[in-house]
């Protein structure tokens, strides 16, 4: 960011200002006196008359219908990575995750407290998911589904057993499940355990927050009643 920019987004002066500073010598980065057109790094020290200042840190809690195809993952070296795709201004990561080939809500924020919490007691939390599979529901994979299902890991090269969760019929070959678990590709591997192929998975819920009408590919910023339920749900 620009020396005049950062300081001005602190709200001590304006950016005009900030460069009548700068050319009084008034202004310093690292120590170093600056000069106007001068960048500033997050791990930048600047003073100005020798007092610090800082930005005040913004607290983002947003909710997006990722579409498939992105992947959540932080590294932007990864190509059509979430952090990219959003392309937000404030350095933001995501909560949990959500399969590259799925869609759906997922939260981001740059809050790394709310994210400890929810990860902590992912077990604990509710999400929902609408789900399309490759052939007719029939009412022995709806009661199979619901119980304990002994799933693979590969990444562990061990077998784990899923807890109980709610599932819905919807349609034929369209149910919804809600679980309280979050274990790697953990619907689809329920899935195929029955003899089951997921065509198309969306995640419709998590918690309180919910996708209803937001587009895909779109994100929105979440309102205060729902950051203050989320908060106390935690």
């Amino acid at each position: 960011m620009r020396i005049n920019k950062f300081i001005s987004s602190t709200g001590l002066c304006s950016r005009r200002q900030v460069d009548e500073l700068i050319e009084q010598g008034k202004v310093k980065i690292n120590g170093n006196i600056a000069v106007i057109g001068d960048s500033v790094y997050p791990e930048d020290r600047v003073e100005v008359n020798g007092k610090l200042v800082k930005l005040q840190k913004t607290e983002v809690y947003i909710a997006l219908n990722k579409p498939p195809g992105i992947t959540c993952t932080t590294d932007r070296h990864v190509k059509g990575n979430i952090i990219d795709f959003v392309n937000h201004p404030e350095r933001i990561f995501p909560i949990g995750r959500l399969d590259k080939e799925s869609e759906g809500l997922i939260l981001l924020t740059n809050d790394g407290d709310i994210v400890n919490k929810i990860l902590r007691n992912e077990n604990d939390n509710e999400k929902d998911y609408i789900v399309t599979v490759n052939k007719a529901i029939t009412p022995a994979f709806i009661k199979g589904m619901s119980g304990r299902v002994e799933i693979y890991n590969p990444v562990k090269n061990e077998y784990t057993l899923t807890n109980r969760c709610k599932i819905e019929k919807i349609d034929a070959r369209i149910f919804k499940i809600t679980l309280t678990q979050g274990l790697n590709r953990q619907i689809r591997r329920m899935c195929s355990h029955f003899g089951y192929q997921v065509v198309e998975l969306k995640r419709i819920r998590i918690m309180n927050i919910e996708l209803k009408d937001l587009p895909v590919g779109k994100w929105r910023n979440l309102t205060e009643e729902e950051i203050k339920t989320l908060l106390s749900i935690i």
